[in-house]
């Protein structure tokens, strides 16, 4: 009897959640797991922030688990950046109108085969990333991670998929104080003190790189044992400021590896004496702000050829790519609260600081929000995304590029000339706070339409109550770093 006929009643055969081919990748990680001799397996999936959460369990149940999940409470789904309960879950239908979300029940994690590593830094450790689904077998509809994927399915049936490469900031530091002092444990903590790595306003000079390369080495390292498309380490301009940045992949991919990448990360710091954040703008002297800058461009599925190249001679982009350009543009606001999901990420939006402050795009500007890199015939030419945050849930941020990109496609929008010069041209200002952001997403049909109303409504409340608790604690207005700022996403991100 095969395998899978052993796996007959499990969870996931009863309901179908497999194909052949995750079948077969279950069994050669079964098979790693015995013949690494493991002793722990870690069951993680992203949730609502683009934060991983789990469980672990021994080896020696996890073969079991994949195909039977593993519990965990949907209270999970239900909470903010502080990790407070923002539904009122036990009502009747948990504040959804849904049985599944009322009460604290149960839903599953049902791994996915592919995602299987053995972690370099954690000894005798696996991981595998999952999906989500309720005990009567349906999927999650607040799973970020499928959302995505029925983004790029619904874009595949087009004719297209999404090449993305990551570009991503983040700061690093040494410890100086846990803060683990029992009156240091306010909800959320007390931010953790901290010194440089570097001094900054060396950007990308040799002596600098150097001085910090014993210190990236075990990051690096990490990086690419996971089988991650790693390309360069770079020097930021920031104190303590770095930059990774990894070869183009398939979008869907890329997403799964951004999570991957930041969780690597931040355990591979703390196991170091070090902290690693990818908040945009930490509340700390001279910081300067990070950013997740997405490269995209749409490959042919039947030909297999980038479909923004532009064989006219005249124009940066094909005509599709022009139309996916001015969905971007047209729908930057909305998408806002998905790229920049923080209050604090509205303070990059900054002029004459490599960010962009209004919705255009530009020719090879890096002062622009939309950046088209490449000329008539180059197979390069893509569209570099400046928008983003490098605390964005991936999933949210891939998927929405690719509703934007396709209304954009559908109403052949004309994105308009190239701005040469980004901090003067008079345009449509990017958002100048996550309320702004939020208010341009209540009423955009464009994500309704791609993402639904209910995951829309779910995603606006669960970042209203994140407003509305630093409206209570703090000026609205202020355009410095705050301590609730710090509190709340320094160590989460």
């Amino acid at each position: 009897m095969s395998s899978r006929d052993n796996a007959a009643v499990s969870f996931v055969e009863r309901h179908g959640l497999w194909n052949d081919e995750q079948f077969r990748l279950a069994n050669t990680v079964e098979r790693e797991i015995e013949e690494r001799k493991l002793d722990l397996v870690r069951f993680s999936f992203v949730d609502q922030h683009g934060v991983l959460r789990g469980k672990t369990v021994v080896a020696s149940e996890a073969a079991k688990l994949m195909r039977n999940g593993v519990s965990m409470t949907t209270t999970l789904l239900c909470k903010d950046t502080s990790h407070r309960t923002v539904f009122p879950v036990f009502t009747p239908g948990g504040g959804f109108a849904m049985p599944e979300m009322q009460g604290g029940a149960d839903f599953l994690m049902i791994a996915d085969p592919a995602t299987f590593r053995v972690l370099p830094w954690a000894p005798n450790t696996g991981w595998v990333l999952c999906d989500i689904y309720f005990q009567n077998g349906k999927p999650v509809p607040f799973s970020t991670r499928q959302l995505c994927r029925d983004a790029l399915s619904n874009l595949r049936g087009k004719g297209f998929d999404l090449m993305a490469g990551l570009e991503v900031e983040f700061h690093l530091y040494r410890i100086e104080n846990p803060r683990l002092a029992p009156t240091d444990a306010t909800w959320p903590g007390e931010p953790i003190e901290v010194s440089y790595i570097h001094q900054g306003f060396q950007l990308l000079t040799e002596a600098r790189s150097d001085q910090i390369e014993p210190i990236l080495e075990p990051f690096w390292r990490a990086v690419t044992a996971l089988g991650l498309p790693f390309r360069s380490a770079e020097v930021e301009l920031g104190p303590s400021q770095c930059e990774f940045t990894f070869r183009p992949e398939m979008a869907f991919a890329a997403a799964d590896m951004m999570v991957l990448f930041r969780s690597a990360m931040k355990q591979i710091a703390r196991r170091n004496g070090m902290h690693c954040t990818f908040m945009c703008r930490p509340g700390l002297p001279n910081a300067f702000s990070s950013g997740w800058h997405l490269h995209q461009s749409l490959i042919d599925v039947k030909t297999k050829a980038n479909a923004f190249v532009s064989h006219d001679g005249e124009h940066a982009l094909s005509p599709l790519g022009r139309a996916w350009l001015g969905g971007l543009l047209a729908n930057a606001k909305a998408s806002a609260p998905f790229a920049t999901p923080t209050l604090n990420g509205y303070k990059r939006y900054r002029a004459y600081a490599l960010a962009p402050d209004r919705v255009i795009w530009g020719q090879d500007n890096r002062g622009v929000m939309a950046r088209v890199i490449g000329s008539p015939g180059d197979p390069a030419t893509h569209i570099e995304n400046r928008i983003g945050e490098p605390a964005a849930n991936p999933y949210l941020y891939i998927a929405s590029q690719v509703a934007a990109g396709l209304d954009g496609v559908a109403r052949n929008l004309d994105p308009g000339p190239s701005a040469d010069t980004p901090y003067e041209m008079q345009a449509e200002s990017m958002p100048k706070s996550l309320g702004e952001a939020l208010d341009a997403l209540r009423v955009s049909e464009c994500f309704r339409n791609a993402f639904g109303n209910g995951f829309i409504d779910y995603y606006l409340r669960i970042k209203d109550s994140e407003i509305a608790r630093y409206r209570s604690e703090e000026r609205a207005d202020a355009s410095d770093v705050t301590r609730w700022e710090q509190k709340e996403y320094f160590d989460l991100f």
